[in-house]
């Protein structure tokens, strides 16, 4: 009696192939969700701004304004913290591969 398998075992080139496409459609997918996250948390804080102008009866202008000054300062802020943690990161694996060496 012989025993037939279906598909062949892996091998361990195989599974580092599939690790490493995992792990790069994770990283993508980690920036497009810090993205989100930073487009939430500004239009959050401008509606904030602007909740708090008219609340306190301030010309429509004025508060159109500063809420979109908030908002634009908070993105910027946001994206130049991606942009740092990202490089950040880049130089930690680079260090970290030069003294493995």
């Amino acid at each position: 009696m012989t025993v037939m398998t279906s598909a062949p075992l892996a091998t361990d080139e195989t599974e580092r192939e599939i690790e490493r496409r995992v792990a790069e459609r994770c990283q993508a997918e980690a920036i497009l969700w810090r993205f989100r996250l930073i487009m939430t948390e500004s239009v959050m804080m401008a509606l904030l701004v602007a909740a708090a102008g008219i609340a306190l009866d301030k010309p429509i202008m004025l508060i159109m304004r500063v809420a979109l000054l908030v908002g634009a300062s908070c993105f910027a802020s946001g994206m130049l913290l991606l942009g740092i943690t990202g490089l950040g990161t880049k130089w930690a694996r680079r260090l970290r591969s030069w003294r493995s060496r």
